[in-house]
């Protein structure tokens, strides 16, 4: 498997493919997921989710939790099987229990969507205990919104400032907007401006939303400032 990996990180698929289909075909669901990544992405092979989906299948069915996630991605955007998102959050539910904290991400994501708040935190909690940026953002909206607790603004922007130091954009948004406005941390419009412009060029949408509140209140050097300070590394002690 090492051999095989090593061939895939160099850009040799035919080499990993011909050591992971004899593993594949004796049930090594490792060596499957790794089979249908390559149908997925056209590695060494033509493009072909059908088979992506095929070889996921088995992986999922073997109890391998990367494979139950990926098989999951599939079913959530419908390539390679019908789109089903009940199937989908069923496969992340399985690997989620594994602890694959992708998956605990995806499925907090989609009980959130679905009004299900309480699992989409618990979900979250797990996720962000292993450093998944996106759920920690996560938590920090539901703080925010009163979104199955109470509304802790001090709380919310403790998460967001953890997402916002792993560099996820959405996290940066929202540490920005909070400190716009004063909510759960010092105000400081030349720090909002910066995170979020940090956050926009990270490719966060949410950002546009808070950009022109905060020019109209800074003067031209404090938007030089805080442009000078989102083109910088972000750092904890230069956080307010």
């Amino acid at each position: 498997m090492a051999s095989a990996l090593a061939a895939a990180k160099a850009g040799d698929y035919g080499t990993a493919l011909a050591i992971w289909e004899p593993m594949a075909r004796e049930g090594n669901a490792r060596a499957q997921n790794n089979i249908a990544a390559c149908f997925s992405a056209g590695y060494g092979v033509d493009e072909n989710p059908e088979l992506a989906a095929k070889w996921l299948g088995l992986s999922a069915a073997s109890g391998d939790p990367v494979g139950q996630r990926n098989l999951a991605t599939l079913y959530f955007r419908g390539e390679g099987v019908a789109q089903d998102d009940d199937e989908a959050m069923r496969l992340y539910r399985l690997a989620a229990d594994q602890g694959d904290a992708t998956a605990q991400d995806m499925l907090s994501w989609m009980l959130a969507e679905r009004g299900d708040y309480e699992g989409a935190r618990l979900l979250a909690e797990q996720a962000a205990a292993q450093g998944i940026a996106a759920s920690m953002t996560r938590l920090g909206n539901l703080y925010h919104d009163a979104l199955g607790v109470e509304r802790d603004p001090h709380r919310a922007a403790g998460w967001w400032r953890k997402a916002a130091m792993m560099g996820d954009a959405d996290g940066q948004a929202r540490l920005g907007a909070a400190h716009l406005t004063g909510a759960g941390v010092v105000a400081d419009p030349v720090a909002a401006l910066a995170l979020l412009l940090r956050a926009r060029d990270g490719g966060s949408k949410l950002a546009a939303n808070f950009i022109p509140a905060a020019n109209e209140i800074l003067s031209p050097e404090q938007r030089a400032a805080a442009a000078r300070r989102a083109s910088e590394p972000l750092a904890l002690e230069n956080m307010p």
